[in-house]
């Protein structure tokens, strides 16, 4: 994804960098820490490969998500976040706590508690 010439505000900017389903996800799996692709896609439900390294390749973009390739063979990579997907990590926090609320509200603990969320 390509940075648009203009934006009404910068909260466009930042909707851009993780907007879609899987970017706040693969974002919030790599606070976790490091991970490979294959790891990514085992932990994220409904995934499929070439969508993961799809999203991952526009978060390197952004400056979001680092790649780090290991030499030898079986070759070997993991993604992690930069500084600058921690930071992002923060508003993605803040959506999670809002969600968790939500689902609280309407019943949902048993998912909660089986995700280790409550």
């Amino acid at each position: 994804m390509k940075m648009r010439n203009s934006y009404t505000c910068p909260l466009e900017l930042t909707h851009d960098i993780i907007r879609g389903k899987w970017k706040p996800i693969i974002l919030w799996q790599l606070g976790k820490g490091a991970a490979s692709p294959s790891a990514l896609q085992n932990d994220i439900v409904g995934i499929g490969q070439k969508m993961l390294l799809q999203q991952l390749g526009e978060l390197q973009n952004f400056g979001m998500v680092q790649k780090e390739q290991y030499e030898g063979y079986p070759l070997k990579v993991k993604y992690s976040l930069t500084e600058k997907g921690e930071r992002m990590l923060n508003i993605i926090a803040a959506m999670q706590e809002i969600g968790i609320e939500l689902m609280k509200e309407d019943g949902r603990e048993e998912f909660l508690k089986n995700k280790g969320l409550i």
